[in-house]
């Protein structure tokens, strides 16, 4: 099945392949399982029938990196022309989007919850602009593949996890799966510890499974009518980006406020 690319996967690989040499150099761990897929590199010596060369990292890894440089570098000019008494747009915006969050998290996570801000806003702007890629016929989204999703998952679910050990102690942390009864305490904590690892995974199915279909359905209709009959599913896709992003994040601060949360 024909799989497209975006431009980065070319750009990043040419220059992985100039520093390294053709990935046939890789070990074979590396080649077999990140290697994925294939372009054209000028001035470079061509491998195989059409003159392609293997990746040195697939096309979800090299956009998830160029979204997570562009947050960073947009980040620190926009904190640089901070204005208190002149803000321009995109401060107005940002300070919009951090005082929504900053209602969430206060919503869900009562007691010091504006330490976790940074890695609540981070959830938030590196989804909804992941997402937000498939509009540009030139990019790929990172969040319509399975491994970005799994590891944005398995991120929330380390840190949660992290969050309510520091907070109760290792031991003050275990006894809040063991339920209020000590008799049923091995099958609560059997029940607690199913729950709490299908939270990844109910994180990151549902985060691929709608980028990916809606990304799949305007990408079906740009291609049977590119004009005008695509709008809509564009304008779908911004909402979709939007409501993705924000459900990860509420998920996320909901999880973070029972971590640690203390009983009374």
């Amino acid at each position: 099945m024909h799989h497209e690319h975006s431009i980065f996967f070319g750009l990043f690989n040419a220059l992985l392949t100039r520093l390294f040499g053709p990935v046939e150099n890789a070990p074979p761990w590396w080649r077999d399982g990140v290697a994925l897929g294939s372009f054209h590199v000028g001035g470079i010596a061509p491998r195989g029938e059409h003159g392609e060369l293997l990746g040195w990292i697939p096309d979800h890894i090299a956009m998830a990196l160029v979204v997570f440089l562009f947050c960073a570098i947009f980040s620190f000019f926009v904190s640089r022309s901070y204005r208190k008494d002149a803000p321009g747009g995109a401060q107005n915006v940002l300070e919009v989007l951090v005082d929504f969050l900053r209602d969430v998290i206060k919503e869900n996570i009562p007691h010091h919850g504006e330490k976790y801000l940074p890695i609540v806003g981070s959830f938030f702007f590196f989804i909804f602009l992941s997402s937000f890629c498939g509009l540009f016929f030139f990019l790929q989204p990172p969040t319509a593949n399975l491994n970005v999703t799994f590891a944005l998952s398995i991120t929330c679910f380390i840190f949660f996890n992290a969050a309510g050990i520091r907070e109760h102690g290792l031991l003050g942390y275990l006894k809040h799966f063991l339920g209020p009864m000590l008799v049923l305490a091995p099958l609560m904590f059997l029940i607690e510890m199913i729950g709490i690892f299908a939270r990844a995974l109910s994180l990151s199915m549902r985060l691929f499974g709608n980028i990916f279909g809606e990304h799949t359905a305007t990408s079906i209709f740009s291609g049977l009518v590119p004009i005008v009959v695509p709008w809509p599913m564009m304008a779908l896709s911004i909402f979709t980006a939007l409501l993705q992003a924000y459900v990860f994040t509420l998920l996320t601060t909901v999880y973070l406020g029972g971590a640690t949360a203390h009983e009374h």
